[in-house]
């Protein structure tokens, strides 16, 4: 037994047939002299097709992609005419059928009495191991991008967190407020793109949230921009994201909130404070639903919900000149105009009571409600700045007193009263009233959101009074 394995080991071309990588041996003049069993298994050329032929031809012809791979450009015969041993790993092999593998292979001289008399190939198919390198680089590239989603929504949400407290804002019996959740659930579980239309402090926002919630996608996320807060230059890079280096400050990539809400919905508050740069580029997205990071040259493609919001007039502006009317009439498929406070007055009650609810939480109070006296004083107030001036004046009660039930202290006649030195005559108090509900409704005279309307007048009533008192714009 041992005298065999002896034997079995000293015979050169048995161990070269046993062993699992291919083997092919070349004379000098290139020609096959040599096929081991693994050669044949894995190219499907038996060794009596091969021997004593130039076998460049048969694996070696083309590269992967198919471009012609010259025969002087081979390792392997180079190998045989300079004699220098050659690894090679981003090679392929082509089949007998046709089809090619990617190969890893060495050539090494042979020599015999200090004479090179050929070159021995030794090869193996690596497509396992590149099926799985190719499998990690995906798994790793997909933690990765999840990686940098959830660093990003956990930005955002702690950004969301430290934000001063805006209380909620959908709670109302009155008709105006009614008509308005009417709109909210018709559009709500669609996905449409929804112009929200409101004074400052309205609660446009509270509007878009019940709007993703009531939608499919209300399991992604809500995105929010405010377009007021950034620059034109800036505000692409907080929409679209960037790649690292893309600008002075940009040390690594960063996705952009187009990105962050794919499948969600994308909020852009305060789309009157665009620019014209900002607009057009912003349209283009919406149309394409697609874009490129600041820096970068890959179009990403999102799907998204747009909802916007604005508390100015953008048909006036389109007509300014300083809104495009394209992207307008994109942005306005379905508008929703929220009333302000003092439209809705009988709602009032339910308010303060959510919103004492909020701050006792806040403020580790513990206030039951608001008395009558200090609802009917709120009631008689104009709330130029809608339910965010209610929060902000409930909040101030609420440190302050002492009571279970809020009395509200504050005067609000001393807040528009005049001084006895500063009296004026009722034609020069009435045409100073009557400019300042024209400024806060910016001039618009008709309309549910016109000067008419909050003065409880006709609209002809109006003109002849501006007539009268010399009011011009």
């Amino acid at each position: 037994m041992k005298n065999t394995l002896k034997q079995f080991l000293a015979d050169s071309e048995l161990l070269l047939n046993a062993v699992g990588e291919g083997v092919y041996g070349f004379d000098l003049a290139g020609k096959a002299v040599f096929i081991n069993p693994a050669a044949e298994q894995m190219t499907g050329w038996k060794s009596s097709e091969l021997l004593g032929k130039n076998i460049h031809q048969y694996h070696h012809h083309s590269h992967a992609n198919g471009d012609e791979y010259p025969v002087e450009e081979c390792q392997i015969y180079n190998t045989m005419h300079d004699g220098i041993e050659r690894r090679v790993t981003n090679e392929v092999f082509w089949r007998k059928d046709g089809s090619c593998f990617p190969v890893e292979y060495t050539s090494t001289p042979v020599y015999k009495d200090d004479k090179r008399i050929g070159a021995v190939a030794v090869f193996r198919d690596v497509s396992q191991q590149r099926l799985a390198d190719d499998n990690l680089r995906k798994a790793l590239q997909q933690v990765q991008e999840l990686t940098e989603k959830l660093q990003a929504e956990n930005t955002y949400l702690q950004d969301e967190i430290n934000e001063t407290w805006s209380g909620s804002g959908l709670e109302g019996i009155s008709k105006p407020f009614k008509q308005m959740l009417k709109q909210i659930k018709l559009v709500g579980q669609t996905d449409s793109t929804v112009l929200i239309l409101g004074e400052n402090g309205t609660g446009k926002e509270v509007v878009a949230r019940n709007l993703h919630q009531l939608s499919e996608r209300c399991n992604s996320p809500m995105m929010k921009v405010n377009c007021a807060a950034f620059t034109s230059s800036l505000l692409e890079s907080e929409l679209f994201g960037h790649e690292k280096g893309a600008f002075t400050g940009a040390n690594e990539r960063r996705k952009g909130r187009f990105e962050q809400a794919h499948q969600g919905t994308l909020f852009l508050d305060e789309i009157g404070e665009l620019s014209l740069e900002a607009q057009s580029k912003l349209l283009r997205v919406l149309q394409e639903r697609e874009f490129e990071r600041v820096g970068g040259s890959k179009t990403i493609q999102v799907d998204i919900r747009i909802i916007a919001a604005t508390n100015r007039n953008l048909l006036e502006m389109v007509a300014d000149g300083q809104f495009r009317m394209d992207l307008y009439y994109r942005l306005n498929v379905f508008p929703i105009e929220v009333p302000s406070l003092r439209e809705r007055i009988d709602d009032l009650p339910i308010l303060c009571d959510s919103i004492l609810q909020q701050l006792n939480h806040k403020l580790k109070k513990h206030i039951t409600g608001v008395n009558k006296r200090s609802l009917y004083k709120l009631s008689q107030y104009s709330w130029p700045g809608n339910i965010r001036e209610l929060q902000n004046i409930l909040e101030r009660e609420v440190i302050l007193t002492t009571s279970r039930v809020l009395d509200v202290k504050q005067s609000f006649k001393a807040l528009i009263q005049p001084k006895v030195s500063e009296v004026k005559t009722l034609a020069e108090a009435e045409r100073d009233h009557i400019l300042a509900v024209l400024d806060e409704c910016k001039w618009r005279i008709g309309g549910t959101r016109g000067a008419a309307k909050i003065l409880g007048l006709p609209d002809s009533t109006l003109r002849s009074k501006m007539k009268k008192l010399h009011i011009k714009r």
